[in-house]
């Protein structure tokens, strides 16, 4: 009965978007929204309404350059011992992949939390923590910088800050974007307000929204709302999760550990004040200046794969199977980018879903 009760609710707002004949280009930023929008079948729903929806760069993984992983192998090859998380395992380099480091003999280790990686400290030399990931995760690695660390602990950063890319994104104008809908869970942590100047500056209609089927239609059809009566506002369809401030506590944890760095993103130029590196008071473990003698050696390497376009999906350039390499020289089990190895990159879901999209 919940099923079908969900079925027509959805059906309605299919229905009444319908109603508006609009033809209209939304994008998100995050990895659940593009799983929700590809595994329940969402997209070719929203497509016969005249709503096009592309993924913007909301994959952790996806968008951490090929520069940061290359840098962590260095870092394994020279004896520190890796913690990641799982996904990172697998993302190709020119110089292979932190499992290939693995295959090789050096310490690469899977974690859950930045907490295994402080407790695993205690049984290694060096342990580096790859912390990787939004300001839904960042306040995690924050919080064990404020605590009591082994001397031999150190954190390589590679935490972005989703509205720098979203500025990024818009100002590159690559493309027609006619609303953005927003990631629910950065949002519980930074709140509403970061947006607003998307609206006000830019005049694009906002929705914060969760990660359920009904979440995302529900996003869309207060998007066409808005856009059928003019207006351009950031509105919360999260809002049993999302508050306007966000999480206060998390954020002053956030603004005592970290500082904004112009960094660049895999598909993107540098983009200013987007990446957390630690503030100097932690400078004893922070990796980039503790082996610093290791990094400064690793010779360049080429940023993508020369069949991968991963940075296109990443910019909503092209869909996943508009990449040539998709589904032949590239798929999970042997990825040329990170798009295809992360469960929230959108060439792994479309991967996965083949025939719902």
């Amino acid at each position: 009965m919940f099923r079908l009760r969900n079925e027509v609710a959805a059906q309605r707002i299919l229905d009444s978007i319908r109603k508006e004949d609009v033809n209209l280009r939304f994008m998100h930023v995050c990895g659940t929204h593009q799983d929700t929008l590809v595994r329940f079948g969402l997209d070719p729903m929203l497509r016969e309404v005249g709503i096009e929806i592309r993924q913007g760069p909301g994959c952790p993984v996806c968008v951490t350059t090929t520069a940061e992983v290359a840098n962590a192998i260095a870092l394994a090859e020279a004896g520190r011992t890796i913690a990641v998380f799982g996904d990172m395992l697998k993302v190709p380099t020119p110089i292979g992949s932190l499992g290939d480091a693995k295959a090789r003999g050096h310490d690469v280790r899977i974690v859950y939390s930045v907490e295994d990686a402080v407790r695993l400290s205690s049984e290694v030399k060096h342990m580096v923590f790859m912390g990787i990931g939004f300001e839904t995760t960042s306040p995690t690695t924050a919080a064990v910088m404020v605590e009591k660390l082994p001397d031999n602990f150190s954190v390589y950063s590679c935490h972005r800050l989703l509205p720098p890319a979203l500025h990024a994104i818009i100002n590159m104008g690559e493309f027609r974007i006619d609303g953005l809908i927003e990631p629910g869970h950065v949002s519980a942590i930074i709140g509403v307000d970061p947006y607003q100047v998307f609206s006000t500056k830019y005049g694009i209609p906002q929705v914060v929204t969760g990660f359920e089927p009904l979440d995302l239609l529900m996003a869309v059809h207060m998007l066409v709302k808005q856009i059928k009566e003019g207006r351009a506002q950031v509105e919360n369809e999260y809002g049993r999760l999302v508050k306007k401030e966000g999480n206060p506590k998390a954020i002053k944890l956030l603004e005592r550990v970290f500082r904004p760095v112009d960094s660049a993103w895999r598909g993107f130029p540098m983009i200013p004040q987007s990446a957390y590196d630690l503030k100097e008071e932690f400078d004893d473990h922070n990796a980039r200046l503790v082996h610093e003698d290791v990094l400064k050696d690793r010779p360049p390497v080429e940023e993508e794969h020369r069949g991968c376009r991963c940075g296109e999906v990443l910019r909503g350039i092209i869909e996943s199977h508009e990449c040539p390499a998709f589904g032949k020289g590239c798929t999970p089990r042997y990825p040329m980018g990170p798009c295809m190895v992360s469960r929230e990159g959108g060439c792994n879901i479309a991967f996965r879903y083949q025939g719902k999209m």
